[in-house]
């Protein structure tokens, strides 16, 4: 009867950690409404529409700012609840069980920010996104310019004056299905950096100073990338 109760417990401790993932995403979402809700609001309140009425030219701003407010609501209350709640994953090889803390996390955050990542990607302002990274927990110096793609935000880090180009990823995680693993292994880039488009950055790899990547070059995992040199190819090597 204990060992009956003990799994009746642990089944319903995976399915609440399970609930706890959508429903996270669904509360940051929601709240992320509630300006787009007393804009519209005071639009109804203040701007009076008829058909025949001057003020109808003004519709297609006022869905322009609609849409704006809403997009920079999304992107900055989910960021915030994320740095306010401290939804950070640290470093480690771990078992992909939701029972363990930083998958946990992990799981949350990649529902929250998956979404605004791809809204970032049609947006491409650069000072808006370092803001929001910068929210999730990433480090990036000044001057830098951060494009592509950036999987695990809050384990990676950028240098002063260093670009990252379009098109170009990097990876903080990797699962390792046979073992039912998922390794979280920060990325280091220093200053001065290029990182070209298309290129691929494995976890664990540390990039230092005054190193260019070149476009579509990939860079293993846990690879050091020698202070001024340029690297190519896949895998990258020195040129």
């Amino acid at each position: 009867m204990t060992t009956q109760k003990k799994d009746h417990n642990n089944e319903e401790k995976f399915l609440l950690s399970y609930l706890i993932i959508p429903l996270s995403s669904i509360i940051i979402f929601s709240i992320g409404f509630i300006p787009i809700i007393f804009y519209c609001l005071f639009i109804k309140i203040f701007i009076p529409f008829t058909f025949i009425n001057w003020t109808l030219l003004l519709l297609p701003f006022i869905v322009y700012f609609g849409i704006s407010i809403l997009l920079l609501s999304q992107i900055f209350l989910s960021g915030l609840i994320i740095k306010i709640f401290n939804i950070y994953y640290m470093p480690g090889s771990y078992p992909y069980s939701t029972h363990e803390k930083n998958v946990l996390k992990w799981m949350i955050i990649v529902s929250i920010y998956t979404p605004i990542r791809k809204i970032l990607e049609i947006i491409p302002i650069g000072r808006l996104k370092n803001t929001y990274f910068r929210l999730l927990g990433m480090k990036i110096g000044k001057n830098t310019l951060v494009g592509g793609v950036i999987k695990d935000p809050c384990v990676t880090s950028f240098g002063k004056n260093s670009t990252m180009g379009e098109y170009a990823i990097i990876y903080g995680h990797i699962h390792n299905f046979e073992k039912g693993t998922i390794l979280i292994d920060p990325v280091s880039i220093g200053n001065n950096c290029v990182i070209g488009a298309g290129a691929i950055i494995m976890p664990g790899a540390i990039i230092e100073d005054n190193v260019t990547v070149a476009a579509g070059a990939l860079v293993t995992k846990k690879q050091r990338l020698i202070s001024g040199n340029m690297y190519v190819g896949i895998p990258a090597k020195k040129l």
